[in-house]
């Protein structure tokens, strides 16, 4: 497998190091403190509506000598959504119209390919479960910055930022209530951080 992401990695452990070379595979974790997902939709042509998912787990894992043995994995448990209207984050999570929390109360990220295009740009593909479906999509990724993380306790320590988008049909998924008169289409936007693991 490519690796865009990884590669980014690998830039920021080059940076901390001061060597490009891995002797092994390097395990990036996620900072749930700063990453972030925002979707939006259409709402009857009248408006755009947003909201948030945060609460990340996951990981990235880079073998410089063997890319193939590279992963990215990320979840977050659905009711962390924030959507700035109790009501509307009600209905989306209790009322049994959309998530069933009881059943699937995850969503969960896993890269299969990396086509890198850029050399800060890739297009990820991977498999996106939610509500108890998987579905493959292509994030169109670029990597933010890669270097040494600045604040205590963790300064000093190799991180990386990304960004990336995706459109997503909310019926693929068991969501689409209201569609087409809520727009099926949720356009997705990521924010990530990733330090080096211990």
């Amino acid at each position: 497998m490519k690796s865009f992401a990884l590669a980014g990695l690998l830039a920021a452990t080059a940076f901390a190091n001061g060597s490009v070379a891995l002797a092994e595979a390097q395990k990036y974790a996620l900072d749930p403190s700063h990453s972030q997902i925002v979707f939006s939709y259409d709402h009857a042509g009248f408006s755009r509506t947003t909201g948030v998912f945060s609460g990340f787990d996951g990981e990235i894992q880079f073998d410089q000598q063997d890319p193939a043995a590279s992963s990215v994995l990320v979840s977050f448990p659905v009711d962390t959504m924030f959507t700035g209207w109790e009501a509307r984050a009600a209905h989306f999570l209790q009322s049994g119209d959309f998530f069933n929390l009881a059943e699937h109360p995850t969503i969960t990220f896993e890269s299969t390919d990396i086509d890198v295009t850029g050399d800060t740009t890739a297009l990820i593909t991977g498999n996106l479960t939610m509500n108890g479906v998987t579905r493959p999509v292509v994030l169109d990724s670029a990597m933010v910055k890669a270097g040494e993380y600045p604040f205590p306790p963790f300064q000093g320590k190799a991180a990386a930022g990304f960004v990336a988008s995706t459109t997503v049909l909310r019926s693929d998924f068991n969501l689409g209530l209201f569609a087409p008169f809520v727009s099926d289409a949720v356009k997705i936007d990521l924010s990530i951080e990733a330090m080096a693991a211990d």
